[in-house]
């Protein structure tokens, strides 16, 4: 048996953000929470849906105190904003950190008794949907506007907490490639990265299947098409709307069947040391691909290079193997993603503590191979 969980309601395109005041208004809404960070605020892209919801006489309030990597100290400022706000719907804008915080805020809210935060980690027995949320992505890599997942980081045990919960799942996602427009060179190359990670990891998932082995390989395709030209220009627009549409496809797929070990490892990046999500799983992703080629996954890395663009006429499955990982790498390389994890700032000393925090991730059960904090080390070392 396999279940989709998809958002109500979604619209796509150069400019669509206009939807959101009627989609509001439609549904009844008198108010809304708009969620969003301080650098969207700062260079002008919360203005943009301000005037819309200005234009249609919506009343708004903002909380932009969101950080990267968002912790339970600023899932629990926005709840405290929101609650004083009167507001009943959230209209969230930016990358994973502001839509994944309006989702914890969300589901806080309709279910009081997860307001700890850290009981809401793994498949938390929510009962009430989420705060009516309308999530508008700035990024095109995390794709938060169409999962069921969000992650939040506990600081004090230095731990990523990955959440999984379909009450959370935005009720309207606008994918308006006009707000990714200010992403500068190295965002929009980790975060597209990311989206790349989302496509392959659920490709080659245990619980992958015909649907959502159709949004993978397109999203695979889409990605190799379009995110060298966005990192180079970020004004050519239909580079930024084939990124906008694949990284919202990867998350078609990915939510609904998970992904895996490179998501493990990388969640505990950022939880040491901040390590931008998108920048982890770059890095990461080659490394992994090699280690679950030996898996029962093995002959879909023929699927994946034939999506990044590689003739596999008459290939072998061991060379679609070396096909598949040589194409990301050098998409990785023309991007300029750092290859070694003593580039970004880790600590050898660090790797085992990194392991263990990764194999009991809750990704690591959607890898392809089984796994020990053994081999996750020595995994951590090859990339090192």
């Amino acid at each position: 048996m396999y279940r989709i969980v998809l958002n109500e309601t979604s619209y796509y395109g150069a400019g669509c953000r206009t939807v959101v005041a009627e989609e509001i208004r439609k549904r009844g809404f008198q108010k809304a929470m708009l969620i969003t960070d301080k650098d969207l605020v700062k260079f002008g892209v919360a203005a943009k849906v301000e005037e819309v919801l200005r234009g249609a006489g919506i009343p708004y309030e903002i909380f932009s105190e969101i950080k990267p990597n968002p912790t339970i100290r600023n899932v629990l400022d926005a709840l405290a904003a929101f609650e004083k706000s009167g507001a009943d719907c959230i209209v969230a804008l930016g990358g994973g950190s502001a839509i994944d915080t309006a989702k914890a805020v969300g589901v806080i809210y309709r279910n009081p008794e997860f307001k700890d935060v850290r009981s809401l980690e793994g498949t938390a027995p929510t009962k009430n949907r989420a705060v009516p949320t309308f999530a508008l992505p700035t990024t095109a890599g995390t794709a938060a506007e169409t999962t069921i997942n969000y992650v939040i980081t506990d600081e004090e045990h230095k731990k990523k907490m990955v959440c999984v919960d379909p009450n959370d799942i935005p009720m309207c996602a606008v994918i308006d490639c006009e707000l990714m427009m200010s992403m500068p060179k190295g965002l929009t190359a980790s975060t597209g990265m990311d989206a790349l990670t989302h496509a392959i990891e659920s490709y080659i998932t245990p619980g992958a299947w015909t649907m959502s082995d159709m949004f993978e390989t397109k999203a695979i395709e889409l990605i190799h098409e379009h995110l060298y030209n966005a990192v180079q220009n970020g004004a050519d627009v239909v580079a930024r709307e084939g990124m906008a549409e694949a990284q919202y496809i990867a998350g078609m797929g990915f939510s609904n069947v998970g992904l895996g070990i490179v998501h493990s490892m990388a969640h505990p990046l950022g939880a040491f040391y901040d390590t931008p999500h998108g920048v982890a799983n770059a890095l990461l992703l080659p490394y992994v691909m090699a280690y679950n080629a030996d898996s029962p996954a093995r002959p879909k890395y023929l699927g994946i290079a034939k999506a990044m663009g590689v003739d596999t006429t008459g290939m072998s499955v061991d060379e679609g193997v070396e096909a598949a990982i040589g194409a990301v790498r050098a998409l990785s390389l023309s991007i300029n993603i750092p290859q070694r994890l003593h580039e970004i700032g880790v600590r050898e000393e660090d790797l085992h503590d990194l392991a263990v925090a990764a194999f009991h991730d809750v990704c690591t059960g959607g890898n392809p191979r089984p796994t020990s904090i053994a081999e996750i080390e020595e995994l951590y070392r090859i990339a090192y």
